[in-house]
C-alpha cells in the first residue's frame, strides 16, 4: 500500500458525499444538497472510517422528511442503477451507500415490513449485512421470511446478502442470537450457486460454523458431495476454503475429506538457521519428509513465540501442498520473514520454537533464539 494512502479518504469524501447528495436532490425537490454537504464536512474530516459511515447516514437522515414510508420511498427514488448483475464476482458496488444501511436501521428498526425491501434493494448497490443483523435480531420470523424469497433472487448480490447476512462469526458485524445451525437449507440453495461471489460467502458461513458446530458443518458438506448439484470444481474449491480452519487446527475428520491420511508412517526433518537470528532478519527451514507409499500431504509449520509474560504466541503458516513419491525423499525449504514492525503482533527476544505439521499432525520441531 503507497505510503499515505488513507481507505477513510478514498471511500468517504467531499466528492462522494456531493455524490450522494445530488442523487437526493434529483429525487426530492426538498432536499439541500450544499446544506446536507456543508453538514456532513463540518465533522467527517476528524473521524475514521466507520464513523464516517455512521456519519453521512445521521445526516442524510436529518435532511429526510419524519414520515419513515415517505423517507423510504426517497431513498429508493434516488438509488442509481443496481450493480451489473451479469457479472459473478468482485463488484461491491460504491461504498458511499454503506451509509444507506445505518440510516435504515436508525430509521426503520421498529418497521420490518417497510424496512427490510428497501435493504434488498440497497444490497444490490452495496451489500447490506451489517444492516440486516439487527433486523434479524429484533425480527427474526419476518427476516427468515425475507431470506427463504432473496435466496432464489435474480441479483447475485441479493442472493449473497441471504448468505452473508446470516454468518455466524461476521468480522465486525453485531453478533447474532438466532441458532447458527437455522440457515443450513438456505446454504442448501445457495452453494450450488454459479457466482463465486455467492459461494464465497457460502464458504465463509460454513468456516464460522466449523468453530461452532464442526460436525454439523462436517456433514453439510459431505450430504453436498453426494448430491453433487454443484460443479465439481467449484464444490471442491468451497469445501477447502469452508475447511481452512479446521485444516490450520489439523482437525482428522476435516483433513481426511480433502484426501489426507494421518494414519501413514512419515519420516521427517526440520532444522532452522541461523541460530540466534535477528528480529528483523528471516529465518530459513530446511524440510525432509519420507514414506513408503505414494502419499499427498499438507505441509505447515508452526511457530511459536516468546511473550515477556511467560506466555507464548501461536500461528499456523501455510507451507506446500504437494506429493511424496515413495522412498523418495521430499525435501522443502522455505524462508520466514521475522517483521519487527507487523501491524497484528510485535515479536519479542527469548526462545522460539518452530514446529512441522503434516496432515494435521506434528512431526518435528527445532528451537531457535531471537535477538534484538
Amino acid at each position: 500500500m503507497a505510503e499515505g494512502f488513507s481507505l477513510k479518504d478514498q471511500l468517504f469524501n467531499a466528492e462522494k458525499v456531493a455524490y450522494l447528495g445530488g442523487l437526493f436532490a434529483t429525487a426530492w425537490g426538498g432536499f439541500d444538497p450544499a446544506r446536507f454537504q456543508a453538514d456532513v464536512m463540518a465533522e467527517l474530516p476528524a473521524l475514521e472510517l466507520k464513523q464516517r459511515q455512521q456519519l453521512i447516514g445521521r445526516v442524510l437522515g436529518d435532511h429526510l422528511p419524519d414520515d419513515l414510508q415517505h423517507c423510504f420511498d426517497i431513498v429508493q427514488t434516488a438509488l442509481p442503477a443496481p450493480c451489473d448483475p451479469d457479472l459473478s464476482d468482485d463488484d461491491f458496488g460504491d461504498f458511499i451507500f454503506a451509509s444507506l444501511g445505518d440510516l435504515i436501521v436508525t430509521r426503520g428498526i421498529d418497521a420490518p415490513a417497510i424496512s427490510l425491501p428497501l435493504v434488498a434493494e440497497v444490497t444490490t448497490r452495496f451489500s447490506m449485512e451489517f444492516a440486516l443483523r439487527p433486523f434479524l435480531n429484533r425480527w427474526p420470523q419476518e427476516v427468515f421470511t425475507a431470506l427463504n424469497t432473496w435466496v432464489t433472487a435474480d441479483h447475485y448480490h441479493l442472493r449473497r446478502l441471504v448468505s452473508e447476512g446470516t454468518r455466524p462469526r461476521l468480522p465486525w458485524g453485531e453478533k447474532v442470537r438466532i441458532n447458527p445451525l437455522r440457515p443450513l437449507p438456505l446454504l442448501d440453495q445457495l452453494h450450488k450457486d454459479p457466482t463465486r461471489f455467492v459461494t464465497r460467502s457460502v464458504a465463509n458461513h460454513l468456516n464460522d460454523l466449523s468453530r461452532l458446530q464442526p460436525q454439523a458443518m462436517m456433514e453439510r458438506l459431505e450430504m453436498w458431495q453426494t448430491h453433487a448439484v454443484q460443479q465439481e470444481k467449484e464444490l471442491s474449491w468451497l469445501t477447502k476454503h469452508a475447511l481452512r480452519s479446521l485444516v490450520k487446527e489439523g482437525d482428522a475428520q476435516a483433513l481426511a475429506h480433502l484426501g489426507y491420511r494421518q494414519n501413514v508412517p512419515i519420516a521427517a526433518s526440520l532444522s532452522v538457521s541461523p541460530d540466534p537470528v535477528r528480529i528483523g532478519d528471516a529465518l530459513t527451514l530446511d524440510i525432509s519428509l519420507t514414506a513408503d507409499s505414494p502419499l499427498p500431504v499438507l505441509v505447515d509449520y508452526v511457530l511459536h513465540f516468546h511473550r515477556p509474560n511467560g506466555k507464548t504466541g501461536r500461528k499456523v503458516h501455510k507451507l506446500k501442498q504437494t506429493q511424496i513419491r515413495a522412498g523418495t525423499p521430499l525435501q522443502l525449504k522455505k524462508t520466514h520473514k521475522l517483521k519487527g514492525n507487523a501491524s497484528t503482533f510485535t515479536l519479542h527476544a527469548g526462545p522460539h520454537r518452530v514446529e512441522l505439521q503434516v496432515n494435521g499432525r506434528i512431526l518435528a520441531e527445532a528451537m531457535f533464539d531471537l535477538i534484538d
